[in-house]
């Protein structure tokens, strides 16, 4: 039986928002019994405000949640930040979550109720209760070009968050950073690749790749959370720059074997150059050929690395 958790958080810079992420977790119905908070940031003011909500917790939250909290600003983004984390984790199970979250009250209990009936789950996830759905121009062009590993399934489950409050969990190939856990003993070996410096979309699915098809992931949707999406730190770059970086990334890094996998990815590039195309006659301008270029590159690099 699973009993206890360590919660994993990378921050930088953002101590309101910390704050608040860390307050839900001190009144959920199953505490944690570590709290590693990774911070990049330059000041203190993070690490004073946590103390200062411990310090006044009730005596049993002080007694159950033992605070590990380090900051050092040379870290550089959240891959490295969470294995940092993992590496003085001692719970049977490893939560991360970004900081700019709040958990519903019973956020952990559920977590822990998916492991329970599912005995062979190595990873579950919350489910974002406040995730925007896309611009419906978007989805169409997903549907459309989106396709084989690229497929994102996490984003049509957090759009019906309502309707699936009081569902089972839900199969899926990849979690999302910012809200899920998996066993000790499935990640105890594996890291998040710390190629992926600063602001870096795909880190969570690579992650979630590289532990083999053999491992079987699952989204929670009774285990909610409302994703504040904090603007500071967040990235200004073009979305086309982002999506591009991330997806070249991981299909040169996970998914450049098989026949449909290639296809795929050229099905998938055939759509960036046209939804650069569009976009850049809309705007007149280059700026979002150019965005998707350096997306490519980045892409590419990284994962040459």
């Amino acid at each position: 039986m699973l009993h206890s958790v360590s919660i994993i958080i990378p921050t930088k810079s953002r101590p309101a928002d910390l704050e608040l992420t860390v307050d839900s977790i001190l009144h959920q119905s199953v505490l944690p019994v570590q709290l590693i908070v990774m911070d990049q940031s330059e000041d203190d003011e993070s690490r004073r405000r946590i103390e200062t909500l411990l310090f006044e917790a009730p005596l049993r939250v002080r007694d159950a949640v033992a605070l590990d909290y380090l900051r050092d600003a040379a870290i550089s983004g959240g891959a490295v930040a969470r294995n940092r984390g993992m590496d003085i984790a001692r719970g049977d199970i490893w939560l991360f979550l970004d900081d700019d979250v709040c958990l519903e009250g019973n956020f952990v209990e559920e977590l822990l109720a998916a492991f329970q009936w599912h005995p062979r789950v190595s990873g579950v996830s919350g489910i974002v209760s406040n995730y925007h759905v896309a611009p419906w121009a978007y989805r169409l062009w997903a549907a459309v070009f989106v396709r084989g590993p690229f497929h994102d399934e996490r984003q049509p489950i957090y759009w019906k968050a309502d309707r699936f409050r009081n569902s089972e969990p839900f199969a899926v190939r990849k979690l999302g950073a910012g809200l899920m856990s998996f066993r000790a003993e499935s990640i105890r070996f594996h890291r998040f690749d710390e190629n992926l410096a600063g602001v870096c979309d795909g880190e969570d699915v690579d992650f979630c790749t590289r532990l083999g098809p053999e491992e079987t992931l699952m989204i929670a949707p009774r285990a909610r959370l409302i994703h504040k999406a904090s603007p500071i730190g967040r990235s200004r770059e073009h979305w086309i720059l982002r999506f591009a970086k991330a997806n070249f990334y991981l299909y040169y890094r996970n998914w450049q074997n098989g026949l449909a996998n290639r296809f795929a990815f050229a099905w998938l590039k055939t759509g960036l150059g046209i939804v650069a195309s569009l976009a850049s006659l809309r705007r007149l301008s280059l700026a979002p050929w150019r965005a998707l270029l350096e997306g490519t590159r980045e892409g590419l690099r990284i994962a040459r690395r």
